[in-house]
């Protein structure tokens, strides 16, 4: 006797190759055919500006010898008037970087710039530093160095003049620096504060 089957039906002989290795509902095998990719939106990332300033190294005295601690100072900001400082300690420089830098993106500030450059001259002292910021013409680049240059490329300033008279310590530099463009003011929000100012004097002045 044949094994053949008996019925003359094209389609009925052809459910048997839709099994184990015929062409079913997921191709061949055992449904394993080609998996179409979903197309994924792009998600927009922002990005940072960050700039390790100083690691500093710290040794501890122990009974079997001594025990390394690091501390990493670092600078993050957008570039687009975005700035912030963080300080991290771990116990190996990778780990200390990566707390710096989350503390540095958490306080991150707005500062207000005119364009490539500062509104108006600037002096920022902290902790023995004094930083002199003043505005420069457009392509003088930044002259700067140190923390210093670090805080104001993270900003986004690209034009600026500036003079380091006090402490050289790092910390201390950098938090000159950001004091001083704390104080940075554009022209209207200055004749804001002159006309509150002079609104305030005029009762005084007609009661007297």
């Amino acid at each position: 006797m044949s094994n053949q089957p008996s019925s003359n039906n094209p389609h009925e002989r052809n459910r048997g190759g839709q099994g184990r290795g015929g062409q079913g509902r997921g191709g061949p095998g055992r449904g394993r055919g080609p998996r179409r990719e979903r197309a994924s939106e792009p998600v927009e990332e922002q990005q940072y500006v960050e700039k390790v300033v100083h690691i500093n190294r710290c040794a501890k005295v122990v009974k079997g010898g001594r025990r390394f601690s690091f501390a990493a100072l670092v600078v993050s900001g957008d570039g687009k008037g975005k700035v912030g400082i963080g300080y991290g300690k771990a116990k190996e420089v990778p780990e200390a970087i990566r707390k710096g830098t989350e503390r540095a993106r958490a306080n991150q500030e707005d500062i207000c710039l005119k364009g490539r450059t500062i509104p108006h001259e600037v002096r920022g002292e902290h902790d023995g530093g004094l930083v002199i910021l003043r505005p420069a013409s457009e392509g003088t680049g930044v002259i700067a160095g140190g923390g210093i240059r670090a805080v104001l490329e993270a900003v986004g300033i690209q034009d600026v003049l500036s003079k380091s008279l006090g402490s050289n310590n790092p910390g201390a530099m950098v938090n000159a620096t950001l004091e001083g463009l704390r104080q940075l003011r554009s022209a209207e929000q200055i004749a804001r504060i002159k006309q509150a100012g002079t609104k305030k004097e005029e009762p005084a002045a007609t009661l007297a």
